[in-house]
């Protein structure tokens, strides 16, 4: 496949036609007929400002057959908005009015806000195609909250119908989901940083164990289900991580952010920036850590990164960048519901520990062959393990030696059980090449996407027992505990070639449709050994031997989607896609044994598709909105199950469809009560998503008609932002009504042990969260309140680590964060 997507993009670079062209750009003050010197253009085609140079002209480059819109933006000017194409001549004037009421510095900066805030995803960035997809992008430097703790329930608070788990130490790590995707480490999406992947392996393990800082994000896009067409196959869709380019002039800029907070918490970010002529460099380092909610739950992690850019020249870039992560922490295990509603800040364990290496690399050339065609290449790969050690039993029998099935401890009362150890190695590497071209069809504008992406990795998994002791120890023990019965070793090559296509053709200026397919060949494979171990009744052991488990599977297939972009209706765009999706069964699936379930022998990859139809727009420049129904249709969906000898089993449990409203609101109530410049704004957001779903078809018992599993029916957040001159505040408010874990829909035992804790729904939970923030120039003062009302709620039960059981979400807590910035 790589081949031939290698060969697809050459023929396509031969075959380029180039046309080009530039018009130029002055704009008048119409009432005393004089050149504005000082302006800013926005191009909401590309997202770019560009700026007027020292006689007041903009020059604009236009591809063949190509058009830009713009907005013309000038202090204490009218904004204009004008589209130019090659029709419009070599220069044109733009007359624009001065406003009324002289401004303030802060009502500028209010009104540049208004401008370049509101950001979705255009039709067309860089070598991306996103016309006629659910979109959504988080501009993080408008975020006022704990961006410390990397606050998922505040960043994400207008991406509409995010269910989020919460519990994690520190908030280091993303666990994100929705639409009854599995929000555990964002394993349904594909996710990405700057553009590559991030994840452990993007299919045989697609967990996600890093997670860029906050305060290292200039912005997040979100794009669901139909993206499988370019990023992979996935149900979630993509989020890709865009990292701060502090380096936008000349010379040296900082920016600093220091917080501490409650549950011992401190967190240190530093980034620094440099730029000479072609050359950008930007450094940065996170370093955080804290002893969390509950006992037994300290943490300490850095991150540093690292990007050099230079350009070649005017139509080529190269860029590197260079990630490092480190984390550690003590897990303090999941609880029963008895133990919960007792006291959710209480831990049963104390030798559950986690760590983290990690190590990124990607490096990327893009080459503006000319202004209608753009080539970009990127070669990334990853170096990290992941180890946890502990005991994943059942929470109210923590001493229970898993070969003799008795309580063991010594006289003084230190543990002599084995803990389980599992360590995972991650080396992969991949090459993604993507060419874009505009073009003319049929005297309409059109734009053809082509790529191509390779990626193989080579992973090692190895699982036995840990030491006694309560310290981090990741060393296996072998020699001490020969008879222990969960020990493999497996090698877990994949390979994976993919090409993909996408093509805008525009019916008119404003409407298109949006034809895709991509062709995936995965190869994956396990090779290795296991342990089979069997015992008396006594607990001695009776047979101990090594089996092998070689196994090899081979698929090839097409996915297929279209869109629809309709922008006719004044300031509103109608979008809507349906897009085929696959998930692969993962490694852990095939051969990680787990206390707590075991894994069908016959457990085969999740098909279906994903369906949207959405408006989104403004109304009278005050109202902001998305509202969007969607469906997913799973073929084959995986999920743990109670069997008929009331084991815990992870199978293909059936076909299941998902069809939901999303809608979002962004209303500046400022702005509808008085129409005049002001040095205030006021605005609330609605962030409201409804979701039916049930199991359509099953062999399984007791699951046809019920619910799918992390399905929310009620997913509600609201907030409402205040800013005057240099001061602002937030409040937020979050609900999520009752949820499943299982498919059979087993209900919670409150005041027993409820299956130790695994099995039974979360509960319905509501949150309040507050935050001011006061600027003095280019210094920051914020602080808030995490959990106002001190909710006892929990959004997870674990099967695994860092439980199993119910793993508790924070109370109350407060930050402060102080923060500077020089540019």
């Amino acid at each position: 496949m790589s081949r031939i997507g290698a060969a697809v993009i050459l023929m396509l670079l031969a075959a380029s036609c180039i046309g080009q062209g530039t018009i130029t750009v002055a704009v008048m003050d119409s009432l005393s007929n004089q050149r504005v010197l000082v302006y800013d253009l926005y191009d909401n085609d590309e997202q770019l400002i560009l700026s007027s140079d020292d006689n007041g002209q903009i020059v604009i480059s236009l591809g063949s057959g190509q058009s830009k819109d713009l907005t013309l933006f000038s202090e204490n000017y009218e904004l204009i908005n004008f589209s130019v194409d090659q029709s419009s001549g070599p220069s044109i004037i733009v007359n624009t009015s001065r406003l009324s009421v002289e401004l303030s510095n802060i009502e500028i900066a209010a009104r540049r806000d208004e401008l370049f805030s509101l950001k979705q995803l255009k039709d067309v960035e860089g070598t991306s195609i996103f016309a006629g997809k659910k979109t959504e992008v988080i501009l993080l430097d408008k975020i006022k909250g704990n961006l410390a703790t990397n606050n998922a329930r505040e960043i994400y608070a207008q991406i509409a119908g995010l269910n989020i788990y919460e519990g994690d130490n520190g908030g280091i790590q993303l666990g994100i989901g929705g639409r009854g995707l599995d929000p555990n480490r964002t394993a349904n999406f594909n996710t990405r940083q700057n553009g590559y992947d991030i994840s452990a392996d993007v299919l045989g393990y697609p967990e996600s164990y890093y997670t860029p800082p906050s305060e290292s994000i200039e912005e997040i896009q979100v794009v669901r289900g139909a993206s499988s067409l370019q990023y992979g196959t996935q149900f979630g869709g993509l989020i890709n991580f865009k990292l701060k380019d502090l380096a936008e002039r000349e010379g040296f800029s900082l920016n600093t952010r220091q917080t501490v907070g409650s549950f011992g918490l401190f967190n240190s970010y530093n980034q620094v920036g440099y730029k000479q002529d072609k050359l950008k460099v930007n450094v940065g380092v996170n370093y955080k850590t804290g002893d969390a909610y509950r006992d037994n739950s300290e943490f300490e992690s850095i991150n540093l990164f690292t990007t050099v850019q230079y350009d070649i020249n005017k139509k080529t870039s190269l860029t590197g960048e260079l990630t490092y992560f480190n984390y550690l922490s003590q897990q303090a295990g999941g609880l029963t519901d008895g133990q919960f509603l007792a006291d959710p800040r209480q831990s049963t364990r104390e030798r559950n520990w986690f760590g983290v290496d990690y190590l990124l690399y990607n490096l990327r050339i893009s080459h503006k062959i000319d202004p209608s065609a753009t080539l970009s290449l990127s070669v990334f790969g990853l170096q990290a393990s992941r180890s946890a050690v502990g005991f994943r039993g059942n929470p109210i029998n923590l001493n229970e030696n898993p070969i003799t099935g008795i309580d063991e401890q010594d006289a003084d009362g230190n543990f002599i059980s084995p803990r389980d150890l599992i360590i995972d190695e991650f080396n992969n590497w991949g090459l993604e090449a993507k060419y874009l071209k505009r073009y003319r069809l049929l005297n309409k504008n059109a734009v053809f996407l082509v790529g191509s992406k390779i990626y193989q990795s080579n992973n090692n998994s190895l699982q036995g027992p840990g030491s006694t002791g309560i310290d981090a120890d990741f060393n296996l023990a072998t020699d001490q505990f020969p008879d222990y019965p969960n020990q493999s070793s497996f090698d877990l090559p994949n390979r994976n070639y993919a090409l993909f296509a996408e093509h805008i053709i525009y019916l008119d200026a404003d409407v298109s449709i949006i034809p895709g397919v991509r062709i995936e060949h995965i190869n994956t494979a396990t090779e290795g050994t296991f342990n089979q171990v069997v015992f008396d009744n006594a607990g001695n052991p009776l047979l101990n031997q090594v089996l092998e488990d070689n196994r090899t599977v081979r698929r090839t297939f097409a996915l297929f989607g279209v869109g629809l972009n309709y922008k006719k209706l004044k300031n509103t765009t109608l979008y809507a896609n349906i897009s085929q999706n696959y998930r692969s069964v993962t490694f852990s699936d095939i051969r990680v044994v787990n206390p707590t379930f075991i894994v069908d022998a016959d457990l085969s990859d999740e098909r279906g598709f994903t369906a949207d139809v959405g408006l989104r727009g403004q109304l009278a420049k005050s109202v902001s909105f998305d509202l969007g129904v969607y469906t997913i249709q799973y073929q084959d969906r995986i999920g743990v199950i109670l069997d008929d000898r009331a084991n815990r089993l992870r199978t293909n449990i059936g076909n299941a469809s998902i069809i939901g409203l999303e809608s979002f609101a962004d209303i500046n109530i400022s702005n509808l009560l008085s129409k005049q410049p002001k040095d205030y704004s006021l605005k609330w957001f609605v962030n409201a998503a409804f979701t039916h779903s049930r199991y359509t078809s099953s062999d399984e018992n007791n699951v046809v008609g019920r619910r799918v599993e992390f399905v929310p029916q009620v997913n509600l957040k609201t907030g409402i932002n205040y800013k005057v001159r240099q001061f602002s505040t937030s409040l937020q408010y979050t609900y999520l009504s009752e949820q499943f874990t299982d498919a059979q829909n087993s209900e919670s035992a409150f005041g027993g042990d409820s299956r130790s804790g695994i099995i039974g729904t979360v509960p319905a939970y509501s949150i309040v969260d507050f935050n001011v923030t006061q600027r003095f120039g280019q210094l920051e003062v914020s602080a808030g309140i995490n959990n106002l009302l001190d909710e006892a709620y929990f959004t997870r039960r674990a099967t695994g680590y860092p439980g199993p059981g119910i793993i508790p979400s924070d109370g109350r807590s407060f930050y402060v964060s102080i923060g500077y910035e020089l540019k």
